[in-house]
């Protein structure tokens, strides 16, 4: 999901360093930059009880939703007990610096995105807290057969101005479902589409003193009904007659990500929103460990089935040290 620059093979572009800047990626670091580059805000929140994308209060798509759909979003997936020692476990380890300020380790394949090639590599197999977590993220439905053969751990700060850009995640090599647990501090998944369509949105109309419980995060200033039942209804009776046309690439929809939160990405969310951590929403220190599985090509029936029988074999002895 939030892919190093080799492992995800993500396709966001940046902008280079400034001359004489010793940063390898394309992205450079937050002391590498003449000038930094502009934060976009977000017009739409995501409502995870209702899978609707909520119009920011004071932006000219208050009052407006549509459906967005590909997400599924899980709070509290592990203990703080469980956190503290995950994070521990990974700071055991060295991390190897990254773009956009950001840190990395690795647990997979060896690839090349370019060429279109993969092989084992010293790749050992995923690390041994992950067997937990793994199996723990199967019994959802979501989920329900879901076998990783690539962890990648990101570490965040704000000193080091980490951030990384909107990008798709590979679509050759990483399957349908993109997962990842958000570790250490709150934060925000921006979500854009370059698309030149329209989008329609549907008029929301706020029934006022019903607010059950309200939705804050950082630098998103929304407060809506996320747990109003009548939501739905009130969407799906709306007369086509007072719907909106949007084109897609003036929307950005913040997904909020609380501390210890799973995410899921798929379906359109995964293939057709790109996904992006801006700077602003970088508050602390932020470890995110993000699960991929293969793509059917190498799953049964594909035509290198055998190599990702062999490569899964490897992952889930859960015995790996980071590549």
């Amino acid at each position: 999901m939030e892919a190093a620059e080799t492992r995800g093979g993500g396709a966001g572009a940046g902008l280079g360093g400034a001359k004489g800047c010793g940063c390898k990626g394309i992205r450079p670091r937050l002391r590498c930059e003449a000038a930094p580059p502009p934060q976009k805000s977000a017009n739409f929140v995501y409502c995870p009880l209702t899978g609707f994308a909520v119009g920011e209060k004071r932006s000219e798509f208050e009052g407006w939703a549509f459906q967005f759909p590909g997400v599924f979003l899980l709070e509290d997936f592990i203990s703080t007990d469980e956190e503290c020692e995950m994070v521990e476990l990974m700071d055991q380890s060295a991390w190897k610096p990254s773009q956009s300020g950001r840190r990395k380790q690795d647990y997979g394949p060896k690839v090349n995105f370019k060429k279109q090639k993969l092989k084992a590599g010293n790749f050992s197999g995923l690390p041994s807290f992950s067997k937990e977590i793994v199996a723990r993220m199967r019994s959802y439905t979501v989920l329900e057969g879901f076998s990783p053969v690539e962890q990648c751990n990101l570490d965040y700060d704000p000193e080091r101005g980490s951030a990384i850009d909107p990008h798709w995640d590979d679509w050759w090599l990483w399957g349908e479902r993109l997962v990842s647990l958000n570790l250490l501090s709150e934060t925000v998944l921006s979500m854009s589409c370059d698309s030149e369509d329209s989008l329609q949105l549907l008029p929301l109309f706020l029934q006022e003193n019903k607010q059950i419980q309200s939705y804050q995060s950082p630098d998103i200033s929304q407060e809506y009904q996320y747990n109003d039942p009548t939501l739905l209804e009130r969407l799906g009776s709306t007369e086509c007659s007072s719907t909106k046309l949007v084109p897609f690439r003036e929307i950005i929809v913040a997904i909020y990500l609380p501390r210890r939160s799973l995410v899921v990405l798929s379906g359109p969310a995964r293939y057709q929103w790109k996904h992006a951590i801006y700077r602003n929403h970088i508050k602390s220190r932020r470890v995110c460990i993000t699960f991929r599985e293969l793509t059917t090509e190498f799953s049964l029936g594909g035509e290198q089935e055998e190599l990702g029988k062999n490569l899964l074999e490897i992952a889930l002895t859960f015995k790996g040290s980071p590549v």
